[in-house]
């Protein structure tokens, strides 16, 4: 049983089409419907136009998208560098106390050996 059926109109179109392409039986030849119906044409392009306005507003949506992440991804990207940066200044002020602190607990030692 077919997944779906003909009307009897649709038949007839396609075994006009079938004979206007001097198609055999038994060969396989496409069939190409002639829309004849300018209302059909119409609504067709309707169609079109709306399915390619909403693809257009999607398009516009997407690069606006696009636009406001690349801006986030650069202010990303520079509060990560100034971070760097803080941690590197934090790593070496700490390094630098604990010179300093080292240095004290060996003067403190050496006062007690004394002492």
């Amino acid at each position: 049983m077919p997944l779906f059926r003909r009307s009897r109109a649709t038949k007839e179109k396609a075994a006009e089409a079938a004979a206007t392409m001097n198609c055999r039986a038994g060969t396989v030849c496409p069939i190409v419907l002639r829309m004849n119906d300018t209302d059909n044409n119409k609504n067709a392009k309707t169609g079109f136009e709306a399915e390619f306005a909403r693809l257009e507003r999607r398009v516009e949506e997407l690069l606006i998208a696009v636009d406001a992440l690349k801006e986030e991804n650069r202010a990303l990207r520079q509060r990560q560098e100034s971070l760097a940066s803080e941690r590197s200044a934090f790593a070496q002020r700490n390094d630098q106390v604990r010179a300093r602190v080292e240095a004290m607990i060996g003067r403190l030692k050496t006062m007690e050996h004394t002492a």
